[in-house]
């Protein structure tokens, strides 16, 4: 069984990773990257470079009309250093949140990560608005642009947004918190790694990494095997024959059960006599596990041991299926059944 504990991340390497670096820079990288972008354009502005600079990328030949609005390279560049400075003013006071958010050890793990998610949406749209007021866009122009993300929203990100806000509802109920060992309707069991915007991370027992949508854990059954505690229930079913001491049976499973050290002692094991089947008696054994997360197959494989080992201690035996057939003769045969009764035991023999 998996550890609770998360494993290793894989380091992504590639254009990916260098624009994610570039659009979401770590604390560090962050705080020197916008020094350094302050302070050149300072030093621009001190020696009046700036200014050259803009009457020179303000020139008719650098400018385009659209509609009523005159877009000059000048305002290009300043947008785009604008928005840098902005993001990356953001990412700092994201990751800043973020951290101080995470050490808050006296709130649960889901209830910091709704607090981050909150955190980093307020972020990221204060930011939005003031990297427009600044760039000189009126933000009544946005009305129409804002009718269109509510249409794209309505059909083709619908998706998007109803597992946004599942994975809201999710931290809010804490209903799945990282850690947890749950199951899903496709018998699918693991641990969850992590809790995103857009999906859950679950971490199977074979050491697979599944990204499960958050709508699913609203709209399908799920078990959460760690919910409330981390005790489980195991069944062992156990047939014996007819010739058994059936008290004895029963003592020894119950044994059985409680010499193992996963073994709950409160509740207790039990075992109950089910059925009287053609070739059987059947117990149940019921035990518990005091942690879930540590396995249930090997406690359960140990136990059965276990019940082998006294059962052939003790001369219990544990019965195959057989079948007992009982061949008489036909009224009015004599010579000729009695041949065929003989040929039939015969056969039964050789079987």
């Amino acid at each position: 069984m998996i550890d609770k504990k998360s494993s290793p991340k894989k380091k992504v390497t590639g254009p990916k990773a260098f624009w994610g670096k570039v659009l979401k820079p770590g604390l560090l990288s962050a705080n020197i990257l916008l020094i350094l972008m302050i302070g050149g354009i300072f030093l621009l502005s001190h020696f009046g470079i700036m200014a050259s600079l803009k009457d020179f990328l303000s020139a008719p030949q650098y400018t385009y009309q659209i509609g009523e609005s005159e877009i000059t390279a000048y305002l290009v560049i300043k947008s785009i250093i604008t928005a840098i400075i902005i993001f990356w003013l953001a990412a700092i006071l994201s990751a800043f949140g973020e951290r101080r958010i995470g050490n808050i050890r006296k709130i649960r793990a889901s209830s910091r990560v709704l607090f981050t998610k909150i955190f980093q949406i307020a972020v990221y749209v204060v930011a939005f608005l003031i990297g427009m007021d600044v760039i000189g866009i009126d933000l009544t122009t946005l009305t129409v642009f804002s009718g269109a993300v509510g249409i794209g929203l309505g059909f083709g990100l619908q998706k998007i947004a109803s597992n946004f806000i599942s994975g809201l509802i999710l931290l809010v109920e804490r209903a799945i918190e990282v850690g947890d060992l749950i199951e899903l309707d496709g018998s699918t069991t693991g641990f969850v790694r992590k809790n995103s915007a857009r999906h859950t991370l679950i971490e199977t027992l074979e050491g697979r990494e599944i990204m499960v949508p958050n709508e699913d854990f609203i709209t399908n059954r799920v078990i959460n095997w760690t919910y409330s505690n981390t005790k489980a229930r195991i069944d062992v079913p156990v047939g014996v024959s007819y010739n058994s001491d059936l008290e004895l049976v029963q003592k020894l499973i119950i044994e059985a059960a409680l010499e193992h050290p996963s073994c709950s002692k409160d509740p207790a094991p039990n075992c109950f006599l089910r059925n009287f089947n053609s070739s059987s008696v059947d117990f149940l054994l019921l035990f518990w596990v005091d942690d879930v997360t540590q396995g249930r197959w090997a406690p359960q494989s140990e136990v059965m041991f276990t019940i082998w080992r006294k059962f052939k201690e003790n001369g219990v035996e544990i019965p195959f299926p057989q079948q007992d057939i009982h061949l008489i003769s036909a009224p009015g045969l004599k010579e000729g059944g009695e041949n065929i009764t003989e040929v039939g035991k015969d056969n039964l023999n050789d079987a």
